[in-house]
C-alpha cells in the first residue's frame, strides 16, 4: 500500500485506467470480517505493538503492555481489542486490483473485534475507507459493522475466565493500596469508566449464565469508484435481510453475485439503477466536463466543522501543513477528509493521506512530512492528553467538539470574507446552519432505528427513503403488516404505497424523480458548493498558462532535467496579483500540489491531459470567452460563481431519467440445503457460486466485451512501450516525486524492520528536501538574471524570500520533531534549545567563564576598535527571549532561525546544539533524523551554503523591537588630534527611521545607544559646535554595529570638521556600507572588499581638490561613463518593485552615485589650485553664477526662451540661497551635494546645467578643454539627466534637513 514514488493520486481515477480498465464492474470484492471461531480469542498484536511503542515513546518500561501475550489487565475484557480476521472475500483475486488481506482487515475493523453484552448499545455502524496503491491510484471500501451473538461455548468460557482474572487483578491492586472497598475499586478502573459504581459493575461483570455475549462482524464492498451512498444502501439492505424475521426473497448469494459481476459502473455522465435485497438503488456519475465524482455529503462536512472553521482547515490543506482529524467516529473522519480534499479541485493532495489511522499505525504521526490523517479518539480522552510529536505546523481538527487549532502565522485565503459570504448564501438556501450542527454525542452516523416498526426519516444518514416506500417490497417479512395488507386488499383500500415518513415531509414530489428528496438535495448542494470552490481557483489562476515555462523541446529532456528547471515564473506571476492575495499565493505556489499541477500542464504537450487539468482548462476557456478583455481576468473584484443553477440541473436531469438498469438478482445454481437462513446471523456463503462471474449471458457484458478487449490491448501495448524505457520510468517517477517521498504507510506488514525502513525513507526525504530548499534559496538570492543586469544581488522579491525562509523554518521544525520522545511546548526545536540552555547555564555557573567564538578584535589603522561581539547559541536565544513581541514557542523558534540566518551562524549554531550528544540521546529515538550522523552532517553542510548570501530576514521582519547599537568614531591621528575640545554630536539613520541628534560624551569616541530597529543603516550625520582650542577634527570614518545581528556598517569620511580648514564644514553627511564579517581582518582591508549590498558601494571620496596629486584624475571619457552608470543605476532602482529597491541615498551620494559623478564633471578642467594657493571649490563657482544671474537680464532668441530662462534662473538662485541660509554648518562640498539632491528630486538638473555652461564665470574658472565648455558634452549630459524626469524621487530626511525650498 505504500507509495514511495508515485504519480499524483487520481482522486477519483479517470474513467477507465484509474479503475483498472480491464474492469467496468461496480464492485471488485465483497468481504466478511469477524471472529475466527477456530483460533478463538487472540489479543490484537498490532494494537499491543502500538501500546508497546507508546510506552516506549513515553519512556515507560515496556512491561506496561505485556508484549508476548498482549494482555492488558488494566482494561476490562469487554473493552480490549482482539484480533479480527477476513473470514471470506469474493472473488479470490483480481489481477488489476490484488486483494490485500492485512490492509482490508485493518481498515474494516481498525480497532479489532469488539464484544458487547445485551446491556450495551449494539447499533450497526457504517464507515468507509480508502486504500492508496503504490502508483497513487485509489480503491474505496464501504463497511457495515454489526453485532452477532457468540454461539461458540469456547469463546464465552474464555471471556468468563478473562473476567475472573481481571477482577482478581483489580482486587489485588486495590487491596494493596487501600482497604478493599467497592469505592476504591471503582476509582482504580480506567478513567472512562470510573464514573459510578453501577458503571463499574456493568463493565466488570460477564456471567456466562446470565449474559448474552455479542461480537462485532462486518460486511464490506470494495469498489474502484467512491459510490458511497449506493454501497451504504446495499449493505444496509443486506443487514436488514439478516435481522428480519422472514428470510429474504432470494438467498443472499444472489444479491452479492449480482453486485460483484452483473452491475456495471455507470458510464461518465450517466445514471444507473441496480437492485438491493428490498428496493432499487440509484447512482450517477458526472460527465467528462463536470467536476469529478464525489458521493459523500458535503452537508455533513459543513455541519461537522462549521463554515469559518472549514475555510481555515481548507487553507491549511492548500498550504500542505500537517492536518490531524480527531473523532470517535470513523465515518466522520472519512467525510471530513474526503470533503476537504474534493474541494481542492483542480489540485490534488500529494502527501500522506490516511483518513482512518489504525491504532497500530500511530507511530506514523511522527512522519516529518505533510500529512492528512484521521485519528479515532477514545471516549473520555480530550485533546490535552494527546501527545503529538510535532505541533509547530499542525492543524488539529477535533470534529466531535467542533474545535480547531491552527498553525501560527497562517495566511488568509484570498478574499476570505467574500468567499465565506458566497458559500453561506448556498448553505442558507439549503437551510444549513453556518456555525455547523453539533450532532448528538452518539455517533451521528450510527444507523439507529433499523428495527422496522419504528422506521423514521433519519435525515443524518439518508438511509431510509424520506417520502414513499413500496411497503409490500419492504415489509414482506412482517406478519402483522402482511395481515393488514391482506385485509386492506379485501376491503378494496389501495395500500400499496404507504407513506411512513417524519410528520413534516413535503408533499410527494414529482414521481418521475428516481431518488429521495433528501438525497437529491445533498447531490445538488454538493455540486453547488464544489462549483463555488472551483470557481475561486478558476478566477485566481485564470491566466496561469502565461507563466508556465515550457523550456524543453521534448519530453525526455524535460524529464531528465526536471529537478534543475523552473517550471513556473513565480516572480512575474506574483507581481501580477493583487497585494492582499500575496501572503497566501506566495506560499501556495511553493507547494507540491501546485508543482504537480504545473508539471501535468507541461506533460500534456506529450501525453493525454490529466482529467482534472482538462476540466479546469476548459473552464478557463469559458471565462475567456465571456471576458473578452483579458485584463479583466486579473482584477481583485470578487466574481461570484455563475454556474450554480446549471450544475444542479445536470444532476437533477440525470436522476430523473435512468440511463442504464442492471440485470436483476436471480437464483444461482446452488447446492440445496446450504446457506440456510437463521435470523440475526449472517449465513455462511457458498463460495463456489461467488468465486467467478457469469458466462456472457447478458446484453451489457457481451456488448462491451469486445470494446473492453480492444481497450485492454491498447493499454497493454502502451504499457509495453512504456516499460521498454526503464530510464524514462525512473525519471518519470523522480520527476513526479520532487519533495514528496512517502505518500502512504504500508498497512500490511508492521514488523519493527518495516517501521525502521519507513523511518529511513523519511530521513532520506528530509535530507533531499533540505538540499532542494537551500539550493533554491541560494539560486533565488544570487539569481543569474540579476548578475546579467549588473547587480551583485539577486532579483528576489521580499515576499518570495519570506516564503522560502518560512518554509525553511517549517522544515527545521519537522526535522526536529522526527523521532522525538520528550518535548515541552509546541515547538520541537525551541524545546531542544531550552533544554540545551538549561544545561549550558548550569555548567556556566560552575565554570564562570562564558565561551565566546566568532570574530576577534576589529582593529583600524589607528588602533581604535569595536569590542568583540560574543557569539553563541545562548546569547542569540537570550536576545529572542527578551523580545516581548513574540508570545509563543513556535514564534521564538522562527525568530531564532531568522536571526541565526541573518548572522550567517545557522549551521554553526545547530552544530553546537547537536554537539551535546547526551541531550540528543535523551530527547530522540535511535531512528530520528538528528541521530543519523552522516545525514545530519550533510544537512548542516547544506545549511552552511546559505552563508554565501546576505539575508536581512530578522531585521526586516521585527521592525518594532528595541535594538542596542554601538558606534565608534575613528579620527586620523597622524594629521590631527584624536579628541576634539568641541561638543560632537551624531545622528544615525536607517531605512526604518533615525535616532535624532545624540550628543557624544566629552572626550569619548565610543558610545552605545538603544532605539527602535532602524533597519539597514543608510547615513550618519556627524558634527560639532567648533568650541574650544582644538576644534578642528579630521575623521577617518564612523563605525556603527547592531549588537543583536552583529551587522557592522562603515561610514567613510576622510574630511575635516572645523572652521577655516578644508571646506569649512562643521557637519558632514556620511553614507554607509555594510562590512562583510570576517575575523581578524584589518578594517582597511575590509572596506576594499566590495560590499554585498543591493546598491553600489558607498565610500565617500575625498573631494578631488583636497587630494594630494598622487591620484590620477579621470579623463573626459571616464567621467561621461560614470554619469551614465550613475543614472542607469537610478533608472534600474525605479524599475524594481517598491519593496525590493534598497537604498536610494547610496545611488545619489554613494561612491558611484550621481553626486560624485556630477562633481567630477564640474571638476574637469577646473582652475582651482592656482588662485593664491587657496583652495577654490565648485560651490564658489555656483555662487558666482548666482551673483551673475541676479544682476543681469538674460538675452534669448525669442521671448519664450527668455521667459523659460528667467524662471530657471529664478529657481536656481532660490535653491542656492535656501541652502546657504539653512541653519546648518555644512561645508561647500556638502552644499553642492544638497543642490544635486534637490535638483534630482524636483527634476531641475537638465534646466540648470545649460545655464551654468552659458554663465560668463565659466571662462574665468574653467580651462578651454573642460567638459562644461564643450557644447556636445553638455547636450549629452542634459539628455542623460532627462531620463530621470519620470521618477518620483523621495529623499531621505537627513540629506536636506533644514533646507526650506
Amino acid at each position: 500500500m505504500s507509495s514511495p514514488a508515485a504519480a499524483p493520486p487520481p482522486a477519483p481515477p479517470p474513467p477507465g485506467p484509474g479503475s483498472g480498465s480491464a474492469s467496468c464492474r461496480f464492485a471488485h470484492y465483497f468481504v466478511l470480517c469477524g471472529i475466527d471461531a477456530d483460533s478463538g480469542l487472540e489479543p490484537d498484536e498490532l494494537a499491543v505493538l502500538y501500546q508497546w511503542l507508546e510506552a516506549d515513546r513515553l519512556g515507560k518500561s515496556s512491561d506496561t503492555a505485556n508484549r508476548t501475550t498482549g494482555e492488558n489487565f488494566d482494561q476490562s475484557p469487554l473493552r480490549r481489542t482482539f484480533k479480527s480476521k477476513v473470514l471470506a472475500h469474493y472473488p479470490q483475486n483480481i489481477e488489476w486490483n490484488p486483494f490485500d488481506q492485512d490492509a482490508v482487515n485493518m481498515l474494516c475493523m481498525p480497532k479489532g473485534l469488539s464484544f458487547r453484552t445485551q446491556t450495551d448499545n449494539r447499533d450497526p455502524q457504517f464507515h468507509s475507507f480508502i486504500i492508496t496503491r503504490e502508483d497513487g491510484s485509489r480503491t474505496y471500501g464501504f463497511v457495515l459493522t454489526f453485532f452477532e451473538e457468540v454461539t461458540s461455548k469456547q469463546i464465552c468460557t474464555a471471556m468468563q475466565t478473562l473476567y475472573q482474572m481481571h477482577n482478581a487483578e483489580q482486587c489485588n491492586s486495590v487491596c494493596a493500596s487501600s482497604s478493599c472497598s467497592m469505592d476504591s475499586l471503582a476509582s482504580s478502573l480506567d478513567e472512562g469508566d470510573a464514573t459510578s459504581l453501577a458503571k463499574m459493575q456493568r463493565y466488570n461483570s460477564y456471567d456466562i449464565n446470565r449474559d448474552t455475549l455479542y461480537v462485532s462482524k462486518c460486511v464490506c464492498l470494495i469498489t474502484p469508484l467512491p459510490f458511497m451512498q449506493a454501497c451504504k444502501k446495499f449493505l444496509i439492505q443486506l443487514y436488514k435481510a439478516v435481522t428480519c424475521q422472514q428470510p429474504p426473497p432470494l438467498p443472499l448469494e444472489s444479491y452479492i453475485h449480482n453486485i460483484l459481476y452483473e452491475v456495471p459502473l455507470p458510464p461518465p455522465g450517466r445514471s444507473l439503477k441496480f437492485y438491493g435485497v428490498y428496493e432499487p438503488i440509484i447512482c450517477q456519475r458526472p460527465g467528462p466536463n463536470e467536476l469529478p465524482l464525489f458521493d459523500y455529503a458535503l452537508r455533513e462536512t459543513f455541519e461537522l466543522l462549521g463554515l469559518e472553521n472549514l475555510v481555515q482547515v481548507f487553507t491549511c490543506v492548500l498550504l500542505e501543513m500537517q492536518i490531524l482529524l480527531y473523532s470517535q467516529d470513523y465515518q466522520r473522519l472519512m467525510t471530513v477528509a474526503e470533503g476537504i480534499t474534493t474541494l481542492l479541485f483542480p489540485f490534488q493532495w500529494q502527501h500522506v493521506y490516511v483518513p482512518i489511522l489504525p491504532a497500530s499505525l500511530l507511530h506514523f504521526l511522527d512522519a516529518p512530512v505533510p500529512y492528512l490523517m484521521g485519528l479515532q479518539s477514545k471516549e473520555g480522552t480530550d485533546r490535552s492528553k494527546l501527545e503529538l510529536p510535532q505541533e509547530a505546523n499542525l492543524c488539529f481538527v477535533d470534529i466531535d467538539n467542533h474545535f480547531i487549532e491552527l498553525p501560527e502565522e497562517l495566511p488568509q485565503f484570498p478574499n476570505k470574507m467574500n468567499f465565506i459570504q458566497e458559500i453561506s448564501e448556498v448553505l442558507l438556501q439549503y437551510e444549513i446552519p453556518l456555525e455547523g450542527n453539533f450532532p448528538c454525542s452518539e455517533s451521528a452516523t450510527k444507523l439507529k432505528n433499523l428495527v422496522l416498526n419504528d422506521l423514521a426519516n433519519d435525515k443524518k444518514n439518508g438511509n431510509i427513503p424520506s417520502n414513499t416506500i413500496n411497503m409490500y417490497e419492504l415489509l414482506k417479512g412482517n406478519e402483522t403488516i402482511a395481515r393488514l395488507q391482506a385485509l386492506a386488499k379485501r376491503t378494496g383500500v389501495a395500500m400499496d404505497k404507504m407513506s411512513i415518513t417524519a410528520p413534516l415531509v413535503e408533499k410527494e414530489r414529482d414521481v418521475k424523480l428516481q431518488c429521495e428528496d433528501g438525497e437529491l438535495r445533498d447531490y445538488k448542494l454538493n455540486v453547488q458548493l464544489r462549483e463555488v470552490f472551483a470557481n475561486r481557483f478558476t478566477q485566481m489562476f485564470a491566466d496561469y498558462e502565461a507563466f508556465v515555462i515550457q523550456a524543453a523541446q521534448d519530453r525526455e529532456s524535460w524529464l531528465t532535467n526536471r529537478e534543475q528547471m523552473q517550471n513556473f515564473d513565480k516572480a512575474s506571476f506574483l507581481s501580477d496579483q493583487p497585494e492582499p492575495y500575496l501572503p497566501f499565493l506566495s506560499h501556495f505556489i511553493e507547494t507540491q500540489m501546485f508543482a504537480t499541477f504545473i508539471d501535468n500542464k507541461i506533460m500534456s504537450q506529450w501525453e493525454e491531459k490529466d482529467p482534472f487539468l482538462r476540466v479546469f482548462d476548459s473552464r478557463i476557456e469559458k471565462i475567456r470567452m465571456y471576458n473578452v478583455r483579458a485584463p479583466a481576468l486579473r482584477t481583485s473584484t470578487y466574481q461570484k460563481c455563475s454556474t450554480l443553477k446549471e450544475a444542479a440541473q445536470a444532476i437533477e436531469h440525470r436522476l430523473s431519467k435512468i440511463d442504464h438498469t442492471a440485470i436483476h438478482p436471480h437464483l444461482l445454481d446452488m447446492k440445496i440445503g446450504q446457506g440456510k437462513y437463521e435470523q440475526g446471523f449472517f449465513p455462511k456463503l457458498q463460495s463456489d457460486v461467488l468465486a467467478a462471474g457469469p458466462t456472457n449471458n447478458n446484453r451489457w457484458v457481451s456488448r462491451s466485451a469486445t470494446a473492453q478487449r480492444r481497450k485492454d490491448r491498447i493499454r497493454q501495448h502502451s504499457e509495453h512501450i512504456g516499460l521498454d524505457n526503464d530510464l524514462r520510468e525512473k525519471y518519470m517517477q523522480e520527476a513526479r516525486t520532487l519533495g514528496k517521498n512517502l505518500r502512504q504507510p504500508k498497512l500490511s506488514d508492521l514488523s519493527p524492520a518495516v517501521i525502521a525502513q519507513t523511518n529511513w525513507k523519511f530521513v532520506e526525504g528530509l535530507l533531499k528536501e533540505c538540499r532542494m530548499k537551500t539550493k533554491r534559496m541560494l539560486v533565488e538570492k544570487m539569481g543569474h538574471e540579476a548578475v546579467e543586469l549588473g547587480h551583485g544581488e539577486a532579483n528576489i522579491t521580499g515576499l518570495e524570500e519570506n516564503t522560502l525562509i518560512a518554509s525553511l523554518c517549517d522544515l527545521l521544525e519537522r526535522i526536529w520533531s522526527h523521532g522525538l520522545q520528550v518535548k515541552q511546548g509546541k515547538s520541537a526545536l525551541w524545546s531542544h534549545l531550552i533544554q540545551y540552555q538549561e544545561r549550558e547555564e548550569k555548567q556556566e555557573q560552575l565554570a564562570e567563564s562564558p565561551v565566546a567564538s566568532g570574530p576577534e578584535r576589529r582593529k583600524s589603522d589607528t588602533g581604535l576598535m569595536l569590542p568583540i561581539l560574543r557569539v553563541s547559541v545562548i546569547s542569540d536565544m537570550r536576545h529572542i527571549q527578551n523580545m516581548s513581541e513574540i508570545k509563543t514557542d513556535v514564534g521564538r523558534a522562527r525568530a531564532w532561525i531568522r536571526l541565526s540566518l541573518e548572522k550567517k551562524l545557522l549551521s554553526q549554531h545547530l552544530k553546537q546544539l547537536l554537539s551535546n550528544q547526551a541531550l540528543a540521546k535523551k530527547l530522540y529515538k535511535r531512528y530520528a533524523f538528528l541521530r543519523c550522523e552522516e545525514e545530519r552532517e550533510q544537512f548542516l553542510y547544506h545549511l552552511l551554503s546559505l552563508n554565501a548570501v546576505n539575508y536581512f530576514c530578522f531585521t526586516s521582519v521585527f521592525t518594532t523591537i528595541m535594538i542596542p547599537y554601538r558606534t565608534v568614531i575613528i579620527p586620523i591621528k597622524k594629521l590631527s588630534n584624536a579628541i576634539t575640545t568641541s561638543n560632537p554630536w551624531i545622528c544615525v539613520s536607517g531605512e526604518l527611521g533615525d535616532t535624532g541628534i545624540m550628543q557624544i560624551p566629552k572626550n569619548l569616541l565610543e558610545m552605545t545607544f538603544e532605539c527602535q530597529n532602524l533597519g539597514k543603516l543608510t547615513t550618519v550625520q556627524l558634527g560639532h559646535d567648533n568650541s574650544g582650542l582644538l576644534a578642528k577634527w579630521l575623521v577617518d570614518c564612523v563605525m556603527v554595529r547592531n549588537e543583536i545581528t552583529g551587522h557592522t556598517y562603515k561610514f567613510p569620511c576622510g574630511r575635516w570638521l572645523g572652521k577655516g580648514v578644508d571646506d569649512g564644514s562643521l557637519e558632514r553627511i556620511l553614507i554607509g556600507e555594510l562590512i562583510a564579517t570576517s575575523s581578524d581582518d584589518d578594517l582597511g582591508k575590509q572596506c576594499r572588499t566590495p560590499p554585498q549590498q543591493k546598491s553600489p558601494t558607498s565610500v565617500r571620496r575625498l573631494s578631488i581638490t583636497s587630494l594630494t596629486g598622487k591620484n590620477t584624475k579621470p579623463n573626459a571619457g571616464q567621467i561621461q561613463e560614470g554619469i551614465g552608470e550613475a543614472v542607469n543605476n537610478i533608472v534600474k532602482h525605479f524599475h524594481k518593485p517598491e519593496k525590493e529597491r534598497g537604498s536610494f541615498t547610496v545611488l545619489l551620494c554613494g561612491e558611484n552615485g550621481l553626486v560624485v559623478a556630477l562633481e567630477q564633471v564640474f571638476h574637469h578642467g577646473f582652475k582651482s589650485a592656482r588662485i593664491f594657493h587657496k583652495n577654490v571649490f565648485i560651490w564658489d563657482f555656483i555662487e558666482k553664477a548666482v551673483a551673475y544671474f541676479e544682476t543681469t537680464d538674460q538675452i534669448g532668441d525669442s521671448e519664450e526662451d527668455v521667459l523659460l530662462q528667467k524662471s530657471s534662473c529664478k529657481t536656481f538662485c532660490h535653491y542656492v540661497n535656501a541652502i546657504n541660509t539653512a541653519p546648518r554648518n555644512i561645508g561647500k562640498d556638502g552644499k553642492f551635494q544638497i543642490l544635486v539632491c534637490l535638483g534630482t528630486r524636483d527634476h531641475l538638473l537638465p534646466q540648470w546645467i545649460p545655464l551654468l555652461a552659458e554663465c560668463p564665470a565659466i571662462t574665468r574658472m574653467y580651462e578651454e578643454n573642460a567638459l562644461l565648455r564643450d557644447h556636445m558634452a553638455v547636450n549629452s549630459l542634459i539628455r542623460v539627466l532627462q531620463t530621470l524626469q519620470d521618477f518620483n524621487v523621495i529623499l531621505e530626511g537627513s540629506l536636506i534637513k533644514g533646507v526650506d525650498v
